[in-house]
């Protein structure tokens, strides 16, 4: 395969190849986050096809968040090895392979292993992508770059849980594995001819398979130990012993990386503080982006009672906003300091989430539609200047590990932000429901009301009475879980919405810090 650069690139294709590569990368990412966040619908229909518990088919989900995040830090090593565009098409067909044996496989195993595949794919393109973005945009338009990225990513979260709604209830759920094939034969293709392939190390450097290894032991095992733990008991041996296994395997992994030459998370770029904030700010964007596209959606089946389809729609038009948005937040962040971007666009979210944290059965599915509009524009500004003030805080030798460094930690705080909603969810709705519990005695007029009038109404019916008593406190019941796991979702996106809040301050720094870097650029220059 020829070796060319991306001015070799230009040269050939001439203006156009911006737009080219572009789409190409794009496509590809969009369609490797889409998958992440197609098949958490298919859950429940995996149960009943092999016959588990939640407890294992949530592996389908868990195998590819964990596989993806550990990925993210493999691009310097998959570029400086062979080249963007071979890595680009590599990571592309494993992609499709573990698509089809997840569509095909005649058991569980086989489909957690097709998602493994998936997720390695997943992490490499993401960081890849991105770097490939940053090359053929000049150094004034890459936050525009940047904002293209971002309006690709976040698209793909809001149509993720529509697609997979619609084919959950028109097909089955092994079609949601065909649905993103067409994209990826399209990319691959396109990458083909548009991908830079120059190496970026002039030697291959060995593979840190330790340091993966176990990167990827203590994922798995921690978010299993968060995601498991309400439903297991949090001092039970299954519960502690993914603690302990991920913990050890966490500090281990941190130790390999501080002595390995070739080390996959580089701790030296924390040493830039402009983008160990960035770091800060990454992570808890990935908490609060990835946190609400998994709550919003399953806020609309359990509180609301929506199919699958219409809970998937509710974060359609705010992704269409950001599509809408993002070109112009880009070209915001080549022109004004980040940390108005920044810090506006963390009050939108702020507020965009306490609006739904006031949702409950009765809220018009038009004002959660809008509550998750002001989220995602908050968003929309955030992206574009998170990832700019990044980029320009590292020198172009460090731009795949630091890429790959963003990335990481983005999605891992996805990983982690969307296991602790769970849980927290689970552990609010047990607490709320006791306690309303408790208040349901004699002297609750309430309660005594919706007795009566539910006795009234079963009279009618002629069963007999301690039948109707049985029927009557079940309904009761059904209530009281009804109003617990509302209670819970408010509770989910209040916390969503405070850590936000405790990340204005990291936010404020890098805006300064980048601010401060810019003006020292300008009076060198």
């Amino acid at each position: 395969m020829t070796s060319e650069s991306v001015d070799a690139l230009y040269k050939r294709y001439g203006r156009s190849y911006l737009w080219l590569a572009t789409f190409t990368g794009v496509t590809a990412s969009f369609t490797m986050v889409l998958t992440g966040t197609v098949a958490n619908v298919a859950v429940p229909d995996v149960m009943g096809a092999f016959g588990v518990g939640q407890d294992i088919a949530q592996f389908i989900a868990t195998a590819f968040i964990a596989t993806m995040t550990a990925s993210q830090l493999l691009n310097a090593w998959f570029v400086g090895a062979f080249g963007q565009r071979l890595a680009f098409t590599m990571v592309l067909t494993i992609f499709a392979a573990g698509g089809f044996l997840c569509a095909l496989s005649p058991s569980l195993d086989f489909v957690i292993v097709g998602r493994v595949m998936q997720g390695f794919a997943a992490g490499v393109v993401q960081p890849l992508v991105m770097v490939t973005l940053i090359q053929v945009f000049p150094p004034e338009r890459r936050g525009t770059a940047m904002g293209i990225y971002g309006m690709g990513l976040v698209l793909a979260l809001g149509l993720g849980p529509l697609v997979g709604g619609v084919v959950t209830d028109a097909l089955s759920w092994r079609y949601m594995f065909f649905v993103p094939l067409p994209l990826v034969a399209i990319a691959l293709i396109m990458g083909t001819f548009f991908m830079p392939s120059e190496k970026t190390e002039k030697e291959s450097v060995p593979f840190d398979w330790i340091g993966y290894v176990l990167l990827c032991v203590a994922l798995f095992c921690l978010m299993s130990g968060i995601a498991n733990g309400q439903r297991e008991g949090w001092g039970s041996d299954t519960i502690v012993t993914y603690f302990v296994i991920g913990g050890i395997s966490g500090a281990a992994f941190i130790q390999s990386q501080l002595r390995a030459d070739a080390a996959l998370l580089q701790f030296s770029l924390f040493r830039n503080p402009n983008f160990a904030a960035a770091i800060v700010v990454a992570f808890v964007y990935g908490v609060g982006n990835f946190s609400t596209t998994y709550a919003v959606p399953v806020f609309g089946q359990l509180v609301q009672g929506l199919t699958p389809t219409a809970a998937g729609s509710l974060l359609l038009p705010a992704s269409l906003v950001l599509v809408a948005i993002f070109p112009f937040t880009g070209w915001l962040s080549d022109r004004v300091p980040p940390q108005g971007p920044l810090m506006g666009g963390f009050l939108l979210f702020v507020t965009g989430t306490l609006l739904l944290a006031t949702a409950d059965v009765n809220t018009a599915y038009l004002n959660i539609v809008l509550f998750a509009m002001v989220g995602r524009l908050g968003m929309g500004f955030i992206m574009p200047s998170l990832m700019s003030a990044a980029i320009k805080a590292l020198p172009p030798e460090e731009l795949n590990a630091g890429s790959g460094t963003v990335n990481f930690f983005r999605q891992l705080g996805g990983a982690f932000g969307i296991n602790a909603v769970v849980a927290l969810i689970e552990r609010r709705t047990q607490f709320h429901a006791d306690a309303l519990t408790t208040t349901q005695t004699a002297d609750n007029a309430a309660t005594r009301e919706l007795l009566q009038l539910a006795g009234e109404i079963l009279n009618q019916t002629g069963l007999p009475e301690a039948i109707q008593r049985a029927v009557t406190l079940e309904h009761l019941s059904d209530m009281i879980y009804a109003q617990a796991i509302t209670l819970a979702f408010q509770d989910g996106f209040r916390v969503i919405a405070l850590v936000f809040v405790l990340a204005l301050l990291p936010a404020w720094i890098l805006g300064r810090s980048a601010r401060g870097a810019a003006r020292t650029a300008a009076a060198r220059a």
